[in-house]
């Protein structure tokens, strides 16, 4: 929506197939999933996963849990503020969004094995919309508030790596999950501008508290919708649930993250997003730098998000699997580049033309998606769903910080442009890698 903690332990250099003992294929495919052959045809792949009615239902309750987390959010910030009067503290609301994310995904990873998915998800909403219905009681001091906040960012990981491993239950492994996630990660992106859209809405008619409590009943909405429209399968791993949930946790971090194949697959996808948050972390201090007023702040703000919406629809509709796996490499290597263009300090058209391009180079997340939960075990694929989660939402929230401390030292443009140098360099030493973990991978899964 915007590393994790590593058990000791020296990490085996094997790649998947060597490092964790293969998972046969199921017999029967998911229902109404598609997991052999070419996959839907360009152009069709979206109306064929909305086609399977679970699908339809899991969108839904994200769509709806996730304008609830982002109307939350703002409200909180508005009412924390009102409280205290303290810009630190309205700040520290929104960044308490992201820091617990690693604190969650490591300790509580391994309950999207363990327990049944349908059971992990519905008592994840009710979680966030019993901590959302407190925060609306009157009385509850500012701490008592930012301690509930870390709550539902603590449970948020979980809850998306058990939707994802998931996914290849509804749709199976092939073309539909990818556009299934695809999909969600659409959603996600537009929830943004729906979600604060609708919080300044409803902060016009009702105190903060009232909009705080109107996302409770979308908590509740979409634990319903994943009830009554998900089948109820069994749980993915076949350990005892009874077991300490902590070493299960860190036993699964361990495997994922000391596994060369998926922990380079894992930081392709962490490693460019950490650097292509500086330009939104900045955007109001290089706006007040070229002159922009606050409308020009708000298409700042938003141009990397709709150049990677744009950007996704056309892989999604337009490429088919084979041509979206070629364009992995070259996109992840050459994404950060348009943001070397602030080096120069660009006026408000190349800076919006940079930034819609920076966006743009997200696309290659499609067909990375099909990489990782091909190398993912699946009995570890909701572990490593969550360690991936957890991991993103963390780089994003350090990136973004340390792009404001470098700030302080250094012009803003600079910064950005230096985000994109590093960062490009940073990329491409990860593509080498990848490139050599596929050669490896391909041929311990041929042998």
């Amino acid at each position: 929506m915007p590393s994790d903690t590593v058990t000791p332990g020296t990490p085996r250099e094997e790649s998947a197939a060597e490092a964790l003992p293969p998972v046969p294929p199921p017999a029967v495919p998911p229902e109404h999933a598609v997991t052999t052959g070419p996959g839907p045809a360009p152009g069709a792949g979206y109306r064929a996963v909305f086609a399977v009615r679970e699908f339809r239902s899991v969108f839904a309750a994200h769509l709806l849990s996730l304008l609830g987390v982002v109307v939350s959010e703002l409200a909180l910030t508005v009412l924390v503020y009102d409280l205290t009067g303290s810009p630190l503290l309205s700040a520290l609301t929104l960044a308490l969004g992201f820091l617990p994310y690693v604190v969650g995904g490591t300790l509580f990873a391994g309950v999207a094995d363990r327990y049944p998915a349908r059971r992990v998800l519905v008592t994840c909403d009710l979680i966030c919309a019993g901590c959302v219905a407190v925060m609306v009681l009157p009385g509850i001091p500012v701490a008592g508030l930012l301690v509930l906040r870390c709550l539902v960012a603590a449970v948020a990981p979980v809850f998306t790596g058990t939707r994802t491993a998931a996914l290849t239950d509804i749709l199976g492994e092939g073309d539909l999950y990818v556009l299934g996630r695809s999909l969600l990660r659409l959603v996600s992106q537009s929830a943004l501008f729906a979600g604060f859209g609708a919080g300044g809405v409803l902060l016009t008619a009702l105190s903060p508290r009232g909009a705080i409590a109107v996302t409770v009943v979308t908590f509740l909405c979409s634990a319903a919708l994943l009830r009554l429209g998900t089948r109820d399968r069994p749980a993915r791993a076949a350990g005892d649930a009874g077991g300490a949930l902590l070493k299960d946790s860190l036993a699964g971090a361990r495997a994922v993250l000391g596994d060369r194949r998926i922990r380079g697959l894992l930081l392709l996808f962490w490693v460019p997003a950490f650097f292509v948050v500086a330009p939104e972390a900045l955007a109001a201090p290089y706006a007040e730098a070229i002159g922009a007023g606050p409308a020009a702040l708000g298409v700042l703000m938003c141009s990397t998000a709709i150049g990677h919406i744009g950007a996704e629809l056309y892989v999604g509709t337009a490429l088919g699997p084979r041509a979206r796996s070629r364009i992995v490499l070259p996109a992840a290597a050459l994404g950060l580049l348009p943001l070397l263009l602030f080096g120069f300090r660009p006026g408000m058209a190349l800076t919006v033309a940079a930034l819609v391009l920076a966006g743009a180079g997200a696309a290659y997340i499609i067909g990375l998606d099909q990489w990782f939960v091909d190398a993912v075990p699946e009995h570890l694929r909701g572990r490593a769903m969550t360690v991936l989660t957890a991991g993103l939402m963390t780089a994003q929230g350090i990136g973004m910080a340390l792009a404001g401390v470098a700030a302080e030292f250094f012009p803003v443009h600079q910064v950005i442009a230096g985000s994109g140098a590093v960062g490009t360099v940073c990329s491409l030493l990860l593509v080498v890698e990848v490139r050599r973990t596929r050669v490896r991978y391909r041929k311990a899964r041929q042998g």
